[in-house]
């Protein structure tokens, strides 16, 4: 028995949340929600959240970093849209390079897509630097430390434990 057209496969993906603005707590809290709230999208786990010192411009409040699983029937591209359309929705302006690195109310990356490698115009993936960013991997690894980088070839577990203690937070 074939399936229904309407039932899309479905696929995971692992997203990075942070906020250093306003209820940084609500802020990820209703960005999770809003995301759940889609038809399209289910979140399967959500991690701890983190306190993080804000890394690369440093005169700005700390972050509250986490990370989820969801899984989703839309493409790489569409759930990229989606979660601008949130950040949008909660006040997020994106306004030019020199300013992503700053202050923001939410920040929503999608750091894996399934096995999926994508580098074109709009979307890198699996999201560039990762493996080099302690705030992205503890969360990451609260839900998926066997998940395997399709680049690099290491699980996020082993990411995170050669990171080691003396890289920045």
């Amino acid at each position: 028995m074939s399936p229904r057209n309407d039932e899309k496969k479905r696929v995971d993906a692992y997203i990075g949340l942070g906020a250093n603005l306003g209820h940084r707590r609500d802020a990820i809290g209703r960005a999770i929600d809003a995301i759940g709230a889609l038809p399209d999208i289910d979140v399967a786990a959500i991690s701890d959240l983190y306190e993080t010192p804000a890394r690369f411009v440093e005169d700005q409040p700390d972050f509250i970093n986490a990370a989820a699983h969801l899984t989703t029937s839309l493409s790489p591209h569409d759930l990229l849209d989606t979660l601008l359309a949130i950040e949008h929705a909660m006040g997020r302006k994106r306004q030019c390079e020199r300013l992503e690195k700053g202050p923001r109310v939410i920040d929503l990356d999608i750091l894996f897509y399934a096995d999926r490698v994508i580098d074109d115009e709009g979307l890198t993936i699996p999201h560039p630097d990762l493996h080099n960013r302690r705030f992205v991997l503890e969360p990451l690894c609260d839900i998926a430390p066997e998940f395997v980088h399709p680049t690099l070839g290491k699980t996020v577990a082993l990411l995170l434990e050669t990171l080691g203690s003396a890289s920045p937070k």
